[in-house]
């Protein structure tokens, strides 16, 4: 059996080097959030508006973007989109209200929406079909490394320069990889030295070279596949949004976590999630390489995922913080390992020209839910906080976490029993 080549892998870096420097970027405002708290005298309400700028940024920009790439390609695509983020980034330094923190994120969050629809693109362009979960779980792992990488940097550059210093390094980070990109990148049709035989391994499953028109965006509504994507990402990426941006001030206000200081705790949290990115991944290629059907095994694989986040509402008995850590370590860990999949089944049921617009509509959708959820967080627990009660808050949003993807499942698997291919 002859080696197929591994310069699809090398695609795959590059993938998680973008998404992780996107996670560390949106990652800093929430290690943060107890310096600038006292900076600007927010209040949890304030706090959750400036997530809400982003969110709500983040889902125009996922509808503009995933439009944008399947027009001019992923490789200008996603150029664009790194300089917008990375700009936007830098300017955190120069925001001393709440409203332009709202600003800075908003711009931020229009930026960083280019990452997954070319990324999601750029694996359907260099992968087949048994290996694309794989190597979306490795370039999602992304999330939980940038999302590692935060609390032990942040912290300290905050101690050594100040929080203006800890946007301006982080956001330059993302110009580097700008050079690797552009040098780096093509489509395989157009990469020089590609061997014939991973050529050939990569258009494997005779899908359609990207030809022709794109697929006008109203008509991507009419299929029941878009909505199964939209319903799923509605329901689950809020709870992403959480673990973010709340749970470094979880463990700071129920433990007394010192977020001036690098933290182990978020670091062995994070790095479990990269664990199940790729772990997620791979299981239902397993299924796929046993002989399963693909839309078998990508919803066994998903079913597993949801139940193991259900332990979450568990947290609440939590009277130590490993304990605590270990609960949220694997809902999170199976919301990664769930995402991988969840992006992989727009490249199982629709065309190449289509993938970037259908992952930017249901982008779209879950960043709406991550706009009402932050907002719902900001309402419990400002109202629990007067209580004397904050710990009762997050029980509450820890009761959501735990069913949000089974609910997500039941509706996918309603519109979608068979996930079938659209011919378009």
């Amino acid at each position: 059996m002859k080696k197929s080549g591994t310069y699809r892998w090398t695609i795959v870096a590059l993938l998680f080097f973008a998404t992780t420097i996107n996670y560390l970027d949106r990652q800093v405002i929430g290690l943060l959030k107890p310096t600038l708290e006292k900076e600007l005298s927010w209040s949890e309400s304030d706090y959750s508006k400036v997530v809400m700028a982003f969110t709500a940024s983040y889902a125009i920009g996922l509808l503009i973007f995933g439009r944008i790439i399947d027009k001019i390609g992923t490789k200008m695509g996603y150029t664009i989109s790194i300089i917008i983020w990375s700009i936007a980034a830098i300017f955190h330094a120069a925001a001393k209200t709440t409203l332009g923190f709202s600003i800075a994120r908003a711009s931020l969050g229009f930026g960083e929406a280019g990452n997954f629809p070319a990324a999601i693109k750029s694996v359907a362009e260099w992968f087949p079909k048994k290996e694309r979960a794989l190597a979306t779980g490795i370039f999602n792992s992304g999330a939980n490394i940038g999302a590692v990488v935060a609390p032990i940097m942040v912290p300290w550059i905050l101690g050594a320069y100040g929080w203006e210093e800890a946007f301006i390094i982080t956001g330059a980070i993302g110009f580097i990889w700008l050079v690797f990109w552009w040098f780096i990148y093509e489509i395989p049709a157009r990469k020089k030295n590609l061997s014939a035989e991973e050529f050939q391994h990569i258009h494997s499953d005779n899908e359609e070279e990207i030809t022709g028109d794109s697929v006008p965006w109203l008509q991507l509504f009419k299929y029941k596949q878009t909505w199964a994507f939209v319903a799923g990402k509605f329901l689950t990426d809020p709870i992403w949004w959480f673990f973010l941006f709340w749970l470094p001030s979880y463990f700071s206000s129920t433990f007394a976590l010192d977020l001036k200081k690098p933290s182990l705790h978020l670091a062995v949290l994070y790095t479990c999630t990269t664990l199940g990115s790729i772990g997620g991944g791979y299981l239902s290629g397993y299924f796929i390489k046993k002989g399963w059907t693909v839309f078998k095994a990508r919803k066994t694989a998903m079913f597993i995922f949801a139940m193991a986040v259900t332990p979450i509402v568990l947290a609440r008995y939590a009277s130590d913080i490993w304990v605590a850590v270990f609960l949220i370590s694997l809902a999170a860990s199976a919301h990664q390992a769930w995402s991988a999949n969840i992006f992989t089944i727009v490249s199982d049921m629709f065309p190449k020209k289509a993938i970037s617009s259908v992952v930017g509509i249901g982008g779209m959708a879950g960043s709406l839910g991550g706009v009402l959820f932050p907002y719902f967080i900001g309402i419990i627990l400002d109202k629990y906080k007067l209580l004397g009660d904050l710990n009762g808050g997050y029980n509450i949003i820890f009761l959501v976490c735990g069913f949000a993807y089974l609910l997500a499942w039941g509706v996918i698997h309603l519109l979608t029993p068979k996930m079938q291919k659209i011919d378009l």
